[in-house]
């Protein structure tokens, strides 16, 4: 369901793949993070990184009663504790969904696919 809203000025309407590319964008950012891979590993048959334009298939967005519930699938680096930048990408994510598109972030939820050696 994509991202619809109302205003004196007209109508604004934001689609999941927009704020996917948001959130993919604000996760590679973090440190210790390789990259977004596919959630359908089982049907894209590998899980390479992905490019900047193709985050949506790695990031699944779904909307609970006017709140934002967000599933990310990432490759981290080798050697890093994975539950501090796990929880940094959390509240990085949350920070800029809330902040950029005016919306209420329930849940941020990480699933970490695999480690890569950098």
């Amino acid at each position: 369901m994509p991202l619809n809203s109302k205003n004196t000025l007209g109508q604004i309407k934001v689609s999941n793949d927009a704020i996917a590319s948001l959130i993919g964008s604000t996760v590679c950012e973090c440190y210790g993070v390789v990259g977004v891979v596919s959630k359908n590993i089982v049907v894209d048959k590998y899980n390479e990184l992905l490019k900047k334009e193709n985050y949506a298939k790695g990031v699944l967005i779904s909307f609970k009663k006017n709140e934002l519930i967000i599933d990310i699938f990432v490759f981290l680096s080798a050697g890093i504790k994975i539950s501090e930048v796990v929880l940094e990408m959390q509240k990085r994510v949350k920070y800029t969904v809330e902040k950029t598109l005016n919306l209420d972030v329930k849940q941020v939820n990480v699933h970490v696919e695999g480690i890569k050696e950098v």
